[in-house]
Parts: structure tokens; sequence; C-alpha cells
């Protein structure tokens, strides 16, 4: 989390004019912790009841209603899969809106960015209980294989564009899919591929940023080594160069194995990191 922090405050660096018009109030965070609040309330309202269940077990014969409770079932197991992720999708988004509170709040109050540890999952750790209330569910890891509905067509819309090298049509693509599909499993490789769009139209500061949340996402997954080094190419060109030095020399640390760590020397190499 230690070198998240010195990127974040390297790539708010090169904000120049724009942080006049990025910078948030404290009213403004309020706000959005209201927003949050009031979004979980309508969430702990799905686990209301809303009356007496009927189901429909009716049958002429023991096997009509063996059928008809076999069915009610997998009603019911695809209605709380179908909760399940959206409860996973709302601890996502809210764990790393939260996030972003905690940091633009630090640097309102002028605190050291660096010192930002990890941000605590929105409502905590999910622990069943040993007797008494009902338990708690936790939500299992998301893979590739659950997906939205028509999430996998935007991303490949968005991936066509940038391989055809319509950047601006890719980087808004890409933009709109994080957007529609907070928490998706497919975010860090989006936000990798964002960036690189980013790049095409000019915008590394953005594109920094893009890699920064590519890697963050997953720090430990198949993109995290090309994110963090494009990341450090990135500052480098915005003129960081302590900063870049710094991220480049973290591809080799934690990932020696990969073939970005080949990259990020040859970086360095030209950046005159020592």
């Amino acid at each position: 989390m230690r070198i998240a922090g010195w990127v974040l405050t390297a790539v708010m660096a090169t904000v120049g004019v724009a942080q006049a018009q990025d910078q948030q109030t404290l009213a403004d965070i309020r706000q959005e912790l209201t927003v949050l609040h009031v979004e979980v309330q309508r969430l702990k309202r799905e686990f209301s009841t809303t009356g007496s269940p009927a189901p429909n077990l009716s049958g002429s014969s023991i096997l009509e209603r063996v059928d008809a409770i076999e069915a009610e079932l997998q009603r019911l197991t695809r209605q709380t899969e179908q909760l399940n992720q959206r409860v996973q999708n709302v601890v996502t988004d809210g764990t790393n809106r939260i996030g972003d509170l905690e940091f633009r709040l630090v640097e309102l109050e002028g605190g050291d960015l660096s010192t930002l540890g990890e941000t605590s999952t929105l409502g905590g750790d999910t622990v069943a209980p040993e007797t008494g209330a009902a338990t708690v569910v936790t939500p299992p890891a998301t893979d590739q294989g659950e997906l939205a509905v028509g999430e996998r067509a935007d991303f490949d819309a968005a991936s066509q564009a940038l391989s055809d090298g319509d950047f601006q049509t890719a980087a808004d693509l890409l933009a709109q899919f994080e957007t529609s599909y907070p928490g998706s499993p497919l975010a860090p490789e989006a936000n990798l591929k964002r960036g690189h769009a980013l790049e095409g139209i000019g915008d590394t500061r953005e594109a920094a940023r893009a890699f920064l949340a590519s890697f963050t996402g997953d720090s430990e997954g198949v993109f995290a080594p090309e994110a963090l080094y494009e990341l450090g190419a990135a500052l480098g060109r915005l003129g960081q160069t302590d900063q870049a030095c710094i991220t480049l020399n973290e591809v080799g640390v934690r990932f020696p194995s990969a073939p970005a760590f080949a990259n990020a020397t040859q970086e360095m190499s030209a950046l005159g990191c020592s």
C-alpha cells in the first residue's frame, strides 16, 4: 500500500491548474458519504420480508409434489445467487468509494498521503454467529465466469476499438464500462487498456491514474506487473523521475519473473535511476 501512496502523491502533483476544478470541499465528501449510507440502507431492506411465503407446492401425487419442491428450490437458489452478487458489488464499489474519499479528505487537510492504510471492507468482516441469529453468507470470490448481462460484449467492443487505434472511443467505452460494472472481474484489464487508450490521445496524467487503478484493483493479479510498469513509465514522462524510479524498481521486487521486469529495467536505465 506504501507504493500506492507514493504513486498517488506523484500523480496528484501533476494536476496543476486542474486541481482547482477537481478539488472537493468537506461538504462534498460528507454528501458522498450520505449517499453511500442511503445505498447501504437500501441494501439492508433487501433482507426484510414483504409478507408470508406462499410457494406453489401443489400436486396430485408424491412425484408431482417433489417436482414442485425441486422447482421452488431452484428458484430460491437463483435468487440467493443474484442477491449475493448484488451484495458483493455494493461492498466492492462502496469500499472503493470510501478509499477515494479518505484519500481526498487527507489531501484537503494537508495530511501525509503515504500513511494511508488499506481501506477496511464496507460493512466489516462477515463472521457467522455460533448460535441464534441467521448466518451471514459471505459472497464467493467472483471469477470471469460470473459476468453481468452485456458485460463481456461491452468489454470486447472497447477492446476492439483500442485494437483498431480508435483511442478516444476506446477510452470513452472503457470509462463507461467502469461506471456500468463496478467491481467487475474484468476491471484490472479494463483499466490497463483504458490507460493505453488515454496515452494514445496524449492524456498521460489520466493514463497514469488508470494504470494505478488497474494495479491497486488486483495487486497480485495477472495484469499487475504490466500495470505497475506502465505506471512507472507514465510517471517518468510526467517528469516525476524520483517516483517513477521507485515504482519501476517495485516491478522487480514484486514480479522478478514477469516479462514487465525487463521493460522496467530498460526504462530505469533510460531515466537514469540509481
